[in-house]
């Protein structure tokens, strides 16, 4: 255990984490979602899990260390509900109070069509899988940059 770190956040994600750098996408995705074959496809090639945490769990310990992108609209993003783009689900209503405690204010999440979500993922740097079993709790993160002090 470290000191200052969140616990939650385990040797794997964090040195992933550490190594993204501006623009690159993470995705934080739910125990039903194709974690493993999808993250064959990523950059790390390889899956990540956090299986002991809910999806607002997980993306509240990442951004206690990881910055999103303030220079995009599409800084995060969620999967939307299949025939019912605009419902934001409880699971989803978690990630985005994570999302804007962590920014200091409220900035929505953009909705990304499913099988759209299928495709970003295996594009993006890294998938982390978590312990979420409600259904669509499944997010993209993109790295955004830590200024200089001063």
């Amino acid at each position: 255990m470290l000191k200052g770190v969140d616990p939650r956040l385990n040797a794997e994600v964090l040195y992933t984490l550490a190594a993204m750098g501006h623009g690159d996408v993470l995705i934080v995705s739910d125990t039903n979602f194709p974690s493993d074959s999808v993250a064959r496809h990523t950059e790390v090639g390889e899956l990540l899990r956090m299986g002991n945490v809910t999806a607002g769990a997980a993306v509240e310990a990442i951004l206690s260390v990881y910055a999103l992108d303030t220079f995009v609209d599409d800084f995060a993003g969620r999967m939307e509900i299949v025939g019912e783009p605009d419902t934001v689900p409880p699971v989803q209503q978690e990630v985005q109070a994570a999302i804007d405690a962590a920014e200091g204010t409220a900035r929505p999440m953009i909705g990304i069509e499913r099988f759209a979500f299928y495709d970003l993922a295996r594009k993006a740097y890294a998938v982390v899988q978590t312990g979420e079993r409600r259904f669509y709790g499944c997010f993209m993160l993109r790295k955004g940059v830590i200024p200089p002090e001063g």
